[in-house]
């Protein structure tokens, strides 16, 4: 079993009767780390995730990746960003928030990485997503950054 093949189940419980099936909300939030706050809650998370593949079809409008999410905030990209918030180690992106915050840019953690990657429509994990405005999507994107500013950071 390969590295990425045992990720894959770690997001997964083995069930009694042999059958693979996907780890609960609640599951996935036991998983994440400390700092992983403002958590979307269960619906919020699903507007995420459909914001998240409504902008994939529009190639330059979406960022995904710590180091291209990174790279495009410094050079003065805006929109909504989105965490991952299961991320191990955690000291790799936990500047991030902080960029954001100073950037005036809103974001928001997820539970889990395996479903960002999953919106974005590629097999594997994804860390943090980037989503610029574009108008095939600007009501559900402003919707959801208006969501995204009233959600408080709880210390």
């Amino acid at each position: 079993m390969s590295f990425s093949e045992s990720a894959d189940v770690s997001e997964m419980d083995v069930s009694s009767n042999g059958g693979i099936k996907e780890k609960t909300y609640e599951e996935k939030l036991a998983n994440c780390t400390v700092i992983a706050k403002p958590m979307a809650s269960k619906k919020l998370s699903k507007k995420c995730y459909k914001l998240i593949k409504k902008a994939s079809k529009q190639k330059t409008y979406i960022r995904c990746g710590l180091k291209d999410v990174q790279t495009r905030i410094r050079k003065g990209e805006t929109g909504l960003v989105i965490f991952a918030g299961d991320v191990s180690p955690l000291e790799i992106m936990c500047h991030l928030p902080g960029v954001c915050e100073e950037k005036d840019i809103p974001y928001v953690y997820t539970p889990s990485r395996k479903d960002l990657g999953a919106a974005l429509g590629v097999k594997r994990g994804c860390l943090t997503v980037l989503i610029r405005p574009h108008n095939d999507y600007e009501e559900a994107f402003n919707e959801l950054k208006q969501e995204l500013k009233t959600l408080a950071v709880t210390l």
